[in-house]
């Protein structure tokens, strides 16, 4: 379930009440006149199932609440009433398949902002990364996996697709590959520093490195696993599930790629430095691709769902 609380105009207030009374759904209504400041009007309060949650939300935006007063929706962690189960049963669908639209553009607009924490974030774990591949190290590889924030702005560019929003298509493209390139030049000079002080040689990248040679090696495998992550990541994002998103951090390829690629190019390994480069690019089209086609086909079935549903009610 979902708790939603609204500041109205006092003009709007009774249109809201009778959007929410006949939105399937719903229940445990509170209205209090005249309790908000600032902006002024009246409060209303309600829960809604999460399979309802979209439509709702949508439906206070066509009245201008966004605009005009406030629309703030929180998770109910539990909630013990006949009343929210019978919504919960009214509402089409299943609530942990349930997309909210707004929730996710939301994060993922916050998600895609080229920031100093998200740069900071993303180096790190390129140089973390640089010492595993160095060192031929799986732990270190999977522990910069976790570390990287980069699902962020590949969500944001399959949310932006999917909604028709050039602009956050290009902020989450500038955050993607601003921070790829900031964090890859500190990685080569990190890895200059680490050879001046003798932790890094250059028969560590002409090694043989069985653990970790695939990473400059891609082929369509790397495309496929990146793929299967970016469906696991967006039904990870848009379902109640969240617990999934670490394990497609560390599935893909994208920041040990970036590293292998930048410790390379340190040592002038340029054919390293290709095949890395190809592989991060194989991972970050593969998620793209997977996250836009998951998200298309989320909406549509939907607009089925909803469809069916007015189709019994009528």
């Amino acid at each position: 379930m979902l708790h939603l609380r609204l500041i109205t105009p006092a003009d709007r207030t009774d249109d809201v009440v009778r959007l929410i009374e006949t939105t399937v759904g719903t229940a445990h209504l509170i209205v209090m006149t005249g309790a908000a400041r600032n902006p002024a009007g009246d409060v209303v309060m309600c829960d809604v199932a999460r399979e309802a949650g979209d439509e709702l939300i949508g439906a206070l935006r066509q009245l201008g609440l966004d605009r005009t007063g406030s629309i703030a929706v929180d998770d109910i962690g539990l909630s013990l009433s006949d009343r929210a189960d019978r919504a919960e049963e009214d509402a089409p669908g299943e609530g942990a398949d349930a997309v909210l639209w707004e929730h996710l553009a939301d994060a993922t607009h916050e998600e895609s902002t080229l920031t100093v924490t998200y740069v900071a974030f993303l180096t790190v774990a390129t140089m973390l990364a640089a010492c595993g591949v160095m060192l031929d190290n799986a732990i270190l590889i999977v522990g910069a996996m976790a570390v990287g924030p980069e699902f962020g702005p590949l969500a944001g560019i399959s949310t932006a697709l999917v909604r028709r929003a050039p602009r956050l298509v290009w902020r989450s493209l500038w955050a993607l590959l601003a921070g790829f390139a900031a964090a890859m030049v500190l990685t080569v000079g990190f890895s200059w520093l680490l050879d001046a002080f003798g932790l890094f040689e250059k028969s560590m990248v002409q090694a043989a490195r069985p653990n970790t040679a695939f990473i400059w090696k891609p082929d369509w495998m790397s495309f496929v696993v990146a793929f299967l992550a970016g469906i696991a990541g967006t039904l990870s994002l848009t379902s109640a599930k969240s617990g999934a998103l670490i394990g497609v951090a560390i599935s893909v390829t994208t920041v040990p790629a970036a590293a292998n690629a930048a410790v390379a190019f340190s040592y002038r390994d340029y054919s390293q430095t290709w095949g890395s480069s190809w592989q991060l690019l194989a991972n970050l089209g593969g998620i793209v691709a997977a996250g836009t086609l998951t998200l298309l086909a989320q909406k549509a079935f939907w607009a089925w769902q909803r469809e069916r549903t007015t189709a019994q009610l009528t």
